[in-house]
């Protein structure tokens, strides 16, 4: 028998002074370029918006389509390695940019977190469990339901975040028109499950294959998008965080994977003394919302991980140096209760800024609408009770509820 190929090398280590690029110019473009720019490169950012966030602060902003040919070019003879900051951006593009340029993560592994029927089925085939569910793309399939999964929650196959693109629906009727409301677009139907937390775990992985990771984060959600993160999580035991990291190392390692993953678990509530239950709900190929506490809370955060496997630099795991909490700013903190106004308002940021461990982050945008993602406010301390402690004070301040 001959022996196995051996892999790949890796590519070889890009030093500071090379100037690196990202597809998508949002606030996780912006946070990643701020993490570039202090270990010393130039940054490039490729996004369409003249106002995007992280173009304001790259070197340089290519405006142009993430499809556009000529922006691509552009954006690879600038860049010595290419990465993304959001999901959806087309994993076309991405391939392309791989023909001349190291991109992590690759097109391949971000195409499988695109759609959530690859999704689960790659979960599955890593023995990860996630709820049950069933893929509708045919009048055949809808019909064809199993009743023991309703109720629950339809979603597009694709192009869906921050509950964009989700339906609750209780009865087979209540299916059939949600599925209508979606124009009849692939969409995974999945069983409502017993909720006791929702958690996260962030990992990286280099080329090289070493991986590392960020203890799991607990999260509360309201109205589908992020509002609070809680690190050390509460309430979840040691077994079961140790078991959604290595379901997380799982998940990165089968899919070859280069770059900051994150993986979102659902924890489900203990059934006749069988013990909580762990299943994944989703991935994302990037830095994610729930991450956004390393920033302030660990010595090296979600966005420094990135630049370092994206350049081949070595991965030192993160080490918490204070208990955080990290709340979610909305743009709906900027409008009165109620009506909204014409006419936005700040917060009251010197009250917020005038609490111990409270850490500002606003991410540049121009406009504040309902629902927007304006910034995250980061609470650190000594021990986990007095960072929710503040936070619940600096929640009250800013008209966030109670958690």
């Amino acid at each position: 028998m001959s022996a196995a190929t051996p892999p790949p090398p890796p590519p070889p280590f890009i030093a500071p002074g090379a100037t690196l690029g990202v597809m998508g110019g949002g606030q996780l473009g912006r946070m990643w370029a701020h993490a570039a720019q202090q270990q010393g490169y130039a940054t490039a950012v490729l996004d369409p918006d003249v106002n995007s966030p992280a173009g304001a602060v790259a070197h340089l902003h290519v405006r142009s389509g993430y499809l556009d040919a000529a922006g691509l070019q552009q954006l690879a003879a600038a860049s010595a390695a290419i990465t993304t900051e959001f999901e959806n951006v087309p994993a076309e593009a991405l391939q392309q940019l791989a023909a001349c340029r190291p991109v992590a993560p690759a097109a391949a592994a971000v195409a499988v977190c695109q759609d959530r029927a690859l999704e689960k089925a790659h979960f599955m085939r890593c023995g990860v469990p996630c709820a049950p569910h069933v893929l509708i793309e045919t009048a055949a399939q809808l019909a064809a339901v199993d009743a023991a999964l309703l109720p629950g929650i339809l979603k597009t196959a694709r192009l869906g975040y921050d509950g964009r693109g989700q339906v609750r629906v209780a009865s087979r009727e209540e299916l059939a028109a949600a599925w209508a409301a979606l124009q009849h677009a692939p969409a995974v139907l999945e069983a409502r499950l017993p909720l006791a937390h929702e958690i996260s775990v962030i990992v990286a992985r280099s080329a090289a294959g070493e991986q590392v990771h960020f203890p799991p984060q607990h999260n509360l959600h309201r109205d589908g998008i992020l509002a609070v993160t809680q690190v050390p999580a509460p309430g979840v035991s040691a077994a079961l965080q140790d078991e959604a990291i290595a379901a997380a190392h799982r998940i990165a390692e089968s899919l070859a994977y280069v770059g900051v993953l994150c993986v979102e678990f659902f924890v489900l509530q203990h059934e006749k003394g069988s013990g909580a239950r762990l299943v994944a709900n989703e991935m994302a190929p990037r830095p994610h919302n729930s991450g956004h506490y390393s920033i302030d809370a660990c010595d090296v955060s979600q966005f420094d991980l990135q630049v370092r496997t994206m350049t081949g630099a070595p991965l030192t795991a993160p080490r918490l140096h204070s208990a955080a909490v990290m709340l979610n700013l909305l743009g709906d903190l900027w409008f009165a209760a109620g009506a909204h106004p014409v006419d936005p308002s700040e917060p009251d940021w010197a009250r917020v800024l005038a609490l111990p461990g409270a850490h500002l982050h606003l991410y540049g945008k121009a406009e504040a609408r309902p629902g927007r993602k304006m910034g995250h406010l980061t609470v650190t301390a000594a021990s986990a009770t007095e960072a929710r402690a503040v936070a619940l004070q600096a929640a009250g301040v800013l008209g966030i509820a109670a958690f």
